[in-house]
């Protein structure tokens, strides 16, 4: 049975958590709201992973590629915009690196954990 995120404040307070779990840069942390098997898409794949779909699938790949990442932006920092919910998914609208403004939508096993993130942004740096 899939996660139903019902209210306002359960979808605010994993947007918080998730939002304070990228500020600490502790991979662990950032990590520990995914499951194994998840997948997570993002145009920054394609320009940084060589991975032409955008897509990187599991934990263990996605990791590599976040501490990757992490280290080329050590000051990386996100700020909360807005959050919006459905029965067992979220968009997290936030303030993103490099300026930019980013939306991640978030669909949840009964784990309640993430299976899938697909990041979409105002605009790619070239």
């Amino acid at each position: 049975m899939p996660l139903a995120i019902l209210t306002e404040n359960q979808a605010r307070a994993f947007a918080e958590e998730w939002i304070a779990a990228w500020n600490s840069h502790e991979i662990e942390r950032i990590l520990s709201h995914y499951s194994d098997d998840f997948q997570m898409t993002s145009p920054f794949i394609v320009k940084l992973a060589c991975a032409s779909d955008g897509t990187l699938m599991g934990k263990a790949e996605v990791a590599r590629y976040w501490r990757a990442a992490l280290l080329k932006m050590p000051t990386l920092s996100f700020r909360l915009l807005g959050v919006f919910f459905s029965a067992n998914s979220l968009c997290i609208h936030y303030e993103s690196v490099l300026g930019l403004k980013a939306v991640e939508w978030l669909r949840f096993d009964s784990e309640h954990k993430v299976t899938e993130a697909v990041a979409h942004y105002d605009k790619i740096p070239g």
